[in-house]
């Protein structure tokens, strides 16, 4: 009994492991590629396309922590436009869903990184349960 009871556990451990709980998630955004690379506990789970910041406009290189979250966030900014399941990393900036999906993979932001509504879903729910995440961006 005892030694089942210690295989369920592990097993139930090893599935919050594999799911994103308490994972170490780092999110990797080349403004070159246009492309966000999202590493759980060190392995390589998904890799998106994302908009950067367009000519005129910038998006900060660095690393950061998320420093806030709002799954139906609208900018104040920038006409009312919905950024889904975003995560706020540096001031005002943030990775969110965009509806502009035909844009992804190249620059066409006024700033924040953009993804794909699913993608930005389940990135928001991994950095969520993750207890510790970093976000860098590079050129």
């Amino acid at each position: 009994m005892r030694k089942t009871l210690l295989v369920a556990i592990g097993l139930l451990a090893v599935g919050a492991s594999a799911s994103g709980a308490g994972a170490d998630v780092v999110v990797r955004v080349s403004k070159a590629r246009q492309t966000m690379y999202v590493y759980v506990d060190g392995y390589l789970e998904h890799e998106w396309p994302v908009s950067t910041a367009r000519g005129g406009y910038s998006t900060p290189s660095g690393t950061y922590r998320p420093t806030g979250f709002d799954p139906y966030h609208r900018s104040q900014a920038y006409h009312n436009s919905p950024m889904p399941h975003s995560i706020f990393f540096h001031g005002g900036y943030a990775i969110h869903g965009s509806y502009d999906i035909d844009r992804l993979g190249t620059p066409a932001s006024h700033g924040c990184i953009r993804l794909h509504p699913e993608d930005a879903a389940e990135l928001y729910g991994l950095v969520r349960e993750s207890e510790d995440t970093r976000i860098i961006i590079s050129r």
